[in-house]
């Protein structure tokens, strides 16, 4: 039977074991530059079968929270190569995360303050993080958004390709697009937050259109085995809302099938909550979810995440429901997770209150076993 610490390749990337580590936001880049203790963060992190950094904005349009790192710079992608050049001396694989927020964001973020872009222009029920004038941290509702004009779509596609080949020369070993948590993809991918009239709204086949742009256009530039995407179905983060999730992303799997992907990674239920959570009337069918890829002739690894147990896992990859899965919060103070898992270890807690911003404490200083 297969376990969690058997090898796989997903697309063109070869891995030591089944274990993802989950992006996770830390807001410890300030200038949006990752810092040297980052190299330190992943390098530590390395056992995982693949690292999938912390969210990463594609340009400053894109960008949604305080001292979130980008790829748009040279000076980020030099730092972004120190993490991928520590990571790989540790003997590991590391993919970045692409993100774009879209009216997740505030205009003290935004170019020129300006306001944030959206498919429509209806504003989040949601915060974001930002640094006050005193040098603190704080939560704060994001700002309204402004609609795009649909020539400003392929200017965005424009920003992911380039962000896609800045990665590859960053050395990064492949890409993850996000297309999860209510961020600028999923907002089109939504009727909640999609009410455009144009050929990017109304139907599914319309709201899918930006993400098909985007991934025939990173697929071109850096080669489909290197390229992965996120979803999450029925998450209601960051305001993200559609009444009935099971043929739309359904649809948007089919989509995903026309290429051979690194992996597709899915959130399960609501991301850092419920694992049964639903939106709409019907509970979200995952084996039929999966189903519908394979038989549209899918054939990237299928990554699953969310509430995963050590012993959720095991069941998971051995049963052949999955064959990644992805751990988040846990991997923040387990450095050495992997072990842990094959041992069994206890695992050390999390502090919640260094998640977010600060420096080393939190972030490289949890123990790992003796």
């Amino acid at each position: 039977m297969t376990t969690l610490f058997d090898p796989i390749t997903a697309g063109d990337i070869t891995l030591a074991n089944r274990i993802a580590m989950a992006p996770l936001t830390r807001n410890r880049a300030p200038g949006a530059v990752p810092a040297d203790i980052t190299a330190t963060y992943y390098a530590q992190r390395a056992s995982a079968g693949l690292l999938i950094t912390e969210a990463t904005a594609i340009s400053h349009q894109g960008q949604g929270y305080a001292h979130v790192p980008g790829l748009y710079s040279p000076e980020q992608i030099a730092g972004w190569k120190r993490v991928t050049d520590a990571v790989h001396a540790a003997g590991g694989k590391i993919v970045v995360q692409m993100w774009h927020v879209g009216r997740i964001s505030h205009t003290s973020l935004q170019p020129d303050g300006g306001a944030p872009v959206a498919p429509s222009a209806i504003t989040a029920k949601a915060k974001t993080y930002v640094i006050n004038p005193d040098g603190s941290g704080a939560f704060v509702a994001t700002s309204k958004p402004r609609a795009l004009d649909i020539g400003e779509l392929p200017g965005i596609v424009e920003d992911y390709r380039r962000a896609a080949r800045a990665a590859i020369d960053a050395g990064f070993d492949g890409v993850e697009v996000h297309a999860a948590n209510g961020y600028l993809i999923d907002q089109f991918l939504r009727s909640g937050s999609n009410h455009r009239s144009d050929a990017y709204g109304g139907s599914i086949e319309n709201r899918a259109r930006l993400m098909v742009e985007v991934m025939e256009a990173i697929t071109a530039e850096i080669g489909a085995g290197r390229t992965a995407i996120r979803i999450s179905p029925v998450t209601p983060a960051n305001d993200a809302a559609d009444p009935d999730p099971q043929p739309l992303f359904t649809y948007v799997v089919e989509q995903l099938a026309r290429w051979p992907l690194a992996y597709v990674h899915v959130i399960e239920g609501a991301t850092g909550g419920a694992r049964d959570f639903q939106q709409g009337d019907m509970p979200f069918d995952y084996a039929a979810f999966k189903a519908a890829y394979a038989a549209a002739g899918g054939k990237a690894a299928w990554m699953v995440n969310n509430g995963y147990t050590r012993e959720l896992a095991e069941a998971a990859v051995g049963e052949g429901r999955a064959d990644l899965v992805a751990f988040g919060k846990d991997f923040i103070s387990n450095p050495d997770l992997v072990t842990r898992l094959r041992e069994n270890a206890p695992l050390n807690p999390f502090d919640t209150s260094t998640f977010y911003g600060g420096n080393e404490k939190g972030y490289i200083d949890y123990p790992a076993l003796a």
